[in-house]
């Protein structure tokens, strides 16, 4: 099947643009301007501004003395490659491989895509009008090699549409520019007195290598279909994507639902044959108002369950709108694993529990966000408030599925939400004790994120303050247990040790407080930790 691609240029793109986000600017001519070497030039302009005489490179004084009413916008540096790249993600519903031609154009690989408008004359008017209909002035041509349709999209007034083998043909009465040429060969040409591109197009290729260079010939090349011309297309095609189309618009949550339904099996029917499984998967939804709605699932394990990706997916179908209705669906897992096989327990279920608890989590983060999905991770670290590490959403660790975890223990047990309060599950025990080692005293219910300094009135060395002022609160202690020390790793830093003490209050109240380092008259430094219920 012979290549075929369009090139669209967007003749007055940044102008365009601003009209439509500000339409009360189209009534008069508009420009867009940054400064260069000192000077105000004018970097686009609207076709009113061109009607009137004002061209780019113009000094905008210049400009406002033909228009004195004329508007002018700051240049905002890369917004072309920005629109662009937003109108090329755009046009990928009319072919996957959509390429940006900065400043100001786009190709599409239409290979294999107009038989589905009924022809290439629809599927490119079918394009052009779409992109009108935004308020954007195109132009744009059909045929066998870029460099023609580059070419004929901004030079030509006869036909857009170049047959299969016509390219010379179509090429000739244009001018030098038409080849994509840098400024210093068209004005060579131009001195030369080669005004079009049939004056040279026939003489011998070395001749015209021996006066204007290799770069010259490939670009004449390209445009001929002698040499091989390459676009980069817009992202990443996602390595596993499945598109099902629908004759009618779709709108309803149950006829989304088997769409999916359908797009999920074939996709899994694949990652399973090749051992992956997904990690983020989105499904593309095109609304027949040329809108694009869309919805992202993520999951802490790679999975190929059709039956689970879609449980993932039903959850946030009820935030899709449809609107007038879908006639395309697209689902792409932008990221996939190797799915590690694991092997079944005959007598016992604890070979899939750890899937079971994957599942769950995915289906949790799925509905409120894997951001507001917190477990705590249990962390090599003596002093308390490092040694538990708050985790969000993302990877489930080997640590954290382990047999040995109480959290996978506590959800294996069942009863989920009475089991995590109670005060005999295991993991609040160990949260509690703030490491892995048993320890023969009690931690705080409650323990701050860092130690907040106290004032204390204490009697002698090692022992406990008789009196502490806590935010301005003054707090008479009536009983005391300890200390019990707790030294820093000596492997992590040089630091002082902290000797903790249990104290109560004449109200009753509890608190865990502690000195850091050896007792010194005047100097001692004291902390309040946490609260004991």
């Amino acid at each position: 099947m012979a290549k075929r691609y369009i090139a669209i240029w967007f003749r007055h793109l940044l102008t365009d643009w601003y009209v439509r986000k500000h339409p009360d600017c189209g009534d008069s001519p508009l420009v867009f301007s940054s400064n260069q070497r000192g000077r105000q030039l004018i970097v686009a302009t609207s076709k009113k501004a061109e009607n009137t005489g004002i061209y780019k490179g113009m000094a905008v004084a210049d400009a406002r003395a033909l228009f004195p009413d004329l508007t002018v916008v700051a240049y905002p540096p890369d917004q072309e490659l920005n629109l662009l790249s937003a109108l090329g993600q755009w046009c990928i519903r009319y072919s996957p491989v959509v390429a940006i031609d900065p400043p100001d154009g786009l190709f599409i690989d239409a290979s294999g895509c107009a038989h589905l408008w009924g022809g290439e004359q629809n599927y490119l008017t079918e394009i052009l009008l779409k992109l009108k209909a935004y308020g954007y002035d195109v132009r744009g041509a059909m045929a066998d090699t870029i460099g023609t349709a580059w070419a004929v999209s901004r030079y030509s007034s006869d036909t857009m549409i170049i047959t299969g083998g016509l390219e010379r043909k179509a090429l000739r009465p244009l001018p030098p520019a038409a080849l994509r040429l840098d400024d210093a060969l068209l004005t060579k040409l131009q001195q030369l007195g080669f005004h079009r591109i049939e004056d040279f197009i026939h003489l011998p290729l070395n001749a015209l290598k021996r006066r204007f260079g290799q770069g010259f010939i490939l670009r004449l090349k390209q445009a001929l279909g002698a040499e091989r011309e390459d676009i980069i297309p817009i992202g990443v095609a996602p390595v596993y994507e499945e598109r099902l189309s629908s004759l009618d618009p779709i709108k309803t949550a149950k006829a989304i639902t088997i769409a999916l339904t359908k797009l999920l099996e074939v996709m899994c029917l694949k990652l399973q044959q090749e051992g992956k499984g997904i990690r983020t998967a989105t499904l593309v939804c095109y609304r027949i108002d040329d809108q694009v709605v869309q919805l992202t699932i993520g999951t802490n394990g790679a999975s190929n369950n059709s039956s689970h990706l879609l449980k993932l997916f039903e959850l946030k179908i009820p935030s899709l709108a449809p609107g007038p209705g879908i006639d395309l669906f697209i689902l792409q897992a932008s990221l996939v694993e190797d799915v590690v096989a694991a092997q079944e327990k005959i007598w016992s279920a604890k070979g899939s529990a750890d899937n079971n608890i994957t599942k769950l989590l995915d289906r949790i983060e799925s509905k409120i966000g894997a951001g507001n999905v917190k477990r705590y991770q249990v962390v090599e670290h003596y002093w308390p408030e490092l040694s538990v590490q708050v985790m969000r959403g993302g990877n489930l660790s080997v640590k954290m599925m382990s047999e040995g975890n109480p959290l996978v223990k506590v959800m294996r047990e069942g009863n989920l939400t009475v089991k995590m309060m109670s005060e005999g599950n295991p993991l609040v025990k160990v949260m509690r004790e703030g490491n892995h080692q048993q320890v023969s005293t009690p931690r705080p219910e409650k323990l701050l994120p860092a130690p907040l300094p106290i004032e204390v009135t204490a009697p002698i060395p090692d022992y406990p303050p008789m009196l502490f002022r806590f935010l301005g609160r003054l707090h008479e202690i009536k009983k005391a247990d300890g200390p019990e020390r707790i030294e820093r790793e000596w492997w992590v830093d040089d630091g002082e040790h902290r000797d903790y003490y249990i104290v109560e209050d004449t109200a009753g109240r509890r608190y865990w407080i502690f000195r850091l380092g050896h007792y010194a008259v005047d100097k001692s430094q004291w902390f309040i930790h946490g609260f004991f219920a």
